[in-house]
């Protein structure tokens, strides 16, 4: 058996935590790899990991930031680094190591080590950087740099870091992110109780945004477009699922400001984050991913197609590789609170619709995106390191 470290970012379970968790499990069911998993925090994932038996280490994995790359923080990376890495060289003890697998370009630590070490550096990336200038340049750089092979989640995020850079470009393969619905879909009348008990309308078409509260994902966007939609629309409800990342409270204050300023109180709720997020979907009647820069991936599409949702996103980034526009859902111009509007009006107001293209993504989301095709693919290169 070989073992390898997996390091990633954050000890969750949105995007990135849940994909890194898919292929995991599928390791630790008898292939060749024995994971060792690195975070840089206790949560969530690292419980489920534990309960499963995988070794979690939790040491700082040095968090890549816009921040980072000011002078001052620069200068401050070699010396985290050399605490990072003794920290990490003492909790694995002389295990022998033939694999580093980063998960996420905000993980530093997983390309370092290996180029010490001399071992195989596999970085997947779920990013696409925009800005920054400095940061876009930079990464390119460091990823071809440090990596052996690289693994992108769509080929919008392989295009947006391997433009220009041909030898980056050789060493990337294109996997598609693969989740599978683990959860029977839920009877009507607990559905009806999880609407009484998130104080939303049992009878109400509920409009639903799946995700953290951040600077990008649209959640003043729909807020606005919905403040219009619901007054020719009375029997909508609109819903936030997700919370702010760490120390970011700032995005979630801001939308309840927004929220009560508006007079939508009654018709708009915020929800924290949902470890049992499928019954959620199935609260829900349209799942929107309005992202306002390019969604990597866009799982939040993939989990509302597989819960027999129409999903409405922005049209850029890595979701339109997912959606089929007008079969398997709708594709907004991105920022553009008239063209959302648009495709809200006609989804509410067509009972059928709204049921056809759930069907229809569902039946997308099971034939192309499963998890058992996605950790093939990625067993299938780590098997040719």
């Amino acid at each position: 058996m070989k073992k390898a470290l997996f390091i990633h970012q954050s000890s969750e379970l949105y995007g990135s935590d849940k994909t890194l968790l898919t292929l995991i499990k599928a390791l630790n069911s008898g292939h060749h790899i024995t994971p060792i998993v690195v975070l840089p925090n206790e949560g969530r994932l690292a419980s489920i990991l534990r309960e499963l038996r995988i070794k979690v280490i939790i040491t700082p994995v040095i968090k890549l930031s816009r921040g980072m790359f000011k002078v001052e923080n620069i200068l401050k990376i070699p010396v985290e680094l050399f605490k990072s890495i003794r920290a990490l060289n003492k909790e694995i003890k002389g295990e022998s190591i033939k694999l580093v697998y980063s998960n996420t370009l905000a993980v530093l630590l997983g390309g370092v080590y290996a180029k010490i070490k001399g071992v195989p550096h596999v970085w997947h990336v779920h990013e696409i950087i925009q800005h920054p200038r400095v940061v876009a340049y930079a990464y390119p750089i460091l990823v071809n740099v440090l990596s052996r092979k690289v693994i992108f989640n769509s080929f919008a995020a392989q295009n947006s870091l391997c433009k220009g850079h041909k030898r980056l470009q050789l060493k990337s393969s294109v996997v598609w992110n693969g989740i599978n619905r683990d959860q029977p879909f839920t009877e009507e009348k607990k559905i009806v109780c999880l609407k009484r008990k998130h104080q939303i309308n049992p009878s109400a078409i509920v409009i639903g945004l799946v995700g953290r509260i951040s600077r990008w994902k649209g959640h003043e966007l729909l807020l606005k477009t919905f403040k219009e939609i619901s007054k020719s629309n009375p029997n909508t409800e609109l819903v936030f699922i997700g919370s702010p990342p760490l120390n970011q409270k700032i995005f979630e204050e801001n939308l309840k400001t927004k929220i009560k300023l508006w007079g939508l109180s009654k018709k708009c709720k915020i929800i924290s984050f949902q470890e049992k997020i499928w019954e959620i979907y199935d609260m829900l009647d349209v799942v929107v991913v309005p992202s306002t820069e390019p969604e990597p991936f866009g799982l939040v599409a993939l989990e509302g197609m597989l819960s027999k949702k129409p999903v409405i996103a922005s049209n850029h980034g890595g979701i339109v590789e997912i959606i089929n526009n007008n079969k398997s859902g709708l594709l907004f111009k991105a920022n553009d609170e008239i063209d959302l509007k648009r495709c809200l009006i006609r989804i509410l107001e067509n009972d059928k619709l709204r049921s056809q293209m759930g069907i229809v993504g569902k039946e997308r989301a099971d034939k192309v995106f499963s998890a058992k095709a996605h950790v093939a693919k990625i067993l299938s290169l780590l098997e040719l390191i």
